[in-house]
């Protein structure tokens, strides 16, 4: 069986880091899973983890007034599942539901932290990589929104 920092080390997310760096990481990790409609993370509530996805599909939804919940994105093995964590009030602004059986690493937030103020040029790795998945996040509600409105346009 793979210990936590042979799957980070693995993961897509972490390429390029260092040995080190990944070690760090990992001694804030546990492995965890999730069945079929299980809630990952609930709007609202402290956000006080953060989930690398190994196997299975995650939906990340926001509640609507009189209606099902609205799937924002779907993300799956190789993908990374909460921003919350890094910026106060560390609190989640979606849902997140397992699609299916989800295997994931679990991080512990406030541990990550800790590790990064003490090194900061493990925090620097690690929010430039998470600024990038922002950005890609961004992008992909921003073609969602031109997908659904703009085709009534004119």
């Amino acid at each position: 069986m793979k210990q936590i920092i042979d799957l980070l080390a693995e993961h897509p997310f972490f390429a390029g880091l260092e040995p080190d760096q990944i070690e760090l990481i990992a001694g804030c990790g546990t492995n965890v899973h999730f069945a079929p409609g299980g809630a990952i993370l609930t709007e609202g509530a402290p956000a006080d983890t953060f989930y690398v996805v190994r196997r299975g599909s995650v939906a990340l939804e926001i509640a609507a007034p009189h209606r099902d919940p609205v799937v924002v994105e779907t993300l799956g093995a190789g993908e990374v599942v909460g921003m919350s964590w890094l910026l106060p009030p560390y609190r989640w602004t979606f849902d997140g539901r397992a699609r299916t059986d989800v295997s994931a690493i679990e991080l512990d937030a406030a541990c990550l932290r800790g590790k990064c103020d003490d090194d900061p040029v493990l925090g620097y790795a690690l929010y430039t990589r998470f600024a990038g998945l922002m950005r890609e996040r961004l992008q992909a509600t921003r073609l969602q929104l031109l997908d659904l409105y703009g085709s009534h346009a004119g």
